[in-house]
């Protein structure tokens, strides 16, 4: 690893949707930590993460990052569902820290599997689940931690869309060995943060469904999550819903909190804008904010408006950097992932055999 006051530098595997948009632009934008190297063998990508992230060096496949892993301090893996097991293996045989795009595995075991491993190596792993750092996350966590709510009842949580049409490629493949599907993409957001929000579930029920022409994967998929602490969880991902509900709406013993649209990040970093430090960041309208209240009319919007926190993308790799020099924790633990995945196979077991599964 490199001293102290030299940034750590980063392989970044993969300069898709998820490499492009999402990983190289925040770890760019994070102090302490350098972009030095892309693998991609795609010529466009390549001459995209150039011009964006001059002098950044390129590789044509993963390997070629383990025969030099003395030149980096961390691999961030942002490739395809299904390479993310084999991948992550390799990394951390070659002695290098891990970032894993999320879900990072298939199935709950091989999560628990490569946590082992990282363990065993005494390396970090964390798991890339970014939407924690979410507006209306890191609004709705406050509002519980003041007790504005009570206690809470119920957890509605949406991640919809209007995608009437496929756009192809392996996220809406029906082959298993893809991983592909609402419930592995979406699914892992919402399971995730209804875990952290409300910790384990007990017991599971889903509805899955393919519901445009030529889908192969799930694209239509509701979830409903009992929590050990008495919680349930109604969790709604699709890319066929022509009117969007509430991103959330929570309902407690006190008040309700409903907030309608999504974290405004993943927008401005797909139109071009980065983070900079001194600049706002995350920050919405306020007519968008959510609203506070109980038993008002529904014609009204009932309720008072709540400033909604900043979101804050930013903050993940920061906290990641900090881990790796031994000043703070890791922010996602492949034992959290292993967790949702426990959920997202009990989901898919559900949805199949039409009963609710306990864990």
């Amino acid at each position: 690893m490199t001293g102290t006051d030299s940034p750590l530098r980063v392989g970044l595997v993969g300069y898709g949707l998820a490499g492009s948009v999402f990983h190289a632009p925040l770890i760019a934008a994070t102090e302490g930590l350098a972009l030095d190297t892309v693998v991609t063998t795609d010529p466009e990508r390549r001459a995209q993460a150039e011009g964006e992230f001059p002098g950044v060096r390129f590789a044509g496949s993963a390997d070629e990052l383990w025969d030099r892993a003395d030149e980096l301090d961390l691999v961030v893996i942002a490739s395809p569902n299904k390479t993310h097991v084999p991948v992550a293996t390799a990394a951390l045989k070659a002695g290098l820290p891990v970032v894993v795009d999320k879900p990072v595995a298939g199935t709950a075991a091989e999560a628990r599997g490569l946590a082992a491993l990282a363990e065993e190596r005494g390396l970090l792993l964390s798991v890339f689940q970014n939407r924690r750092w979410d507006n209306d996350f890191l609004t709705l966590r406050a509002l519980i931690a003041q007790g504005e709510l009570g206690e809470v009842q119920r957890f509605e949580s949406r991640f919809e869309r209007w995608r009437p049409r496929l756009k192809g490629g392996w996220r809406e493949s029906g082959d298993p060995g893809e991983i592909g599907g609402l419930l592995y993409d979406l699914g892992s957001h919402v399971v995730d943060q209804a875990l952290v929000l409300f910790g384990p579930a007990v017991q599971v029920y889903a509805e899955a469904d393919v519901r445009r022409p030529g889908a192969e994967a799930d694209d239509d998929t509701f979830i409903a999550v009992t929590h050990a602490g008495g919680v349930r969880s109604h969790l709604y991902v699709s890319a066929t819903t022509a009117q969007l509900g509430p991103r959330f709406r929570v309902l407690g013993s006190a008040a309700g909190y409903v907030k309608y649209g999504l974290d405004p990040q993943e927008a401005a970093l797909r139109d071009g804008s980065r983070p900079r430090t001194g600049e706002a960041w995350g920050v919405e309208p306020a007519e968008l904010w959510g609203r506070v209240g109980s038993g008002e009319s529904p014609l009204t919007g009932g309720g008072r408006p709540v400033e909604t926190v900043p979101g804050d993308y930013p903050a993940y790799y920061a906290a990641v950097a900090a881990a790796l020099r031994g000043e703070g924790e890791n922010p996602v633990t492949a034992h959290q992932a292993a967790d949702a995945l426990d959920v997202i196979e009990a989901a898919r077991r559900s949805a199949r055999e039409g009963v609710a599964v306990k864990l």
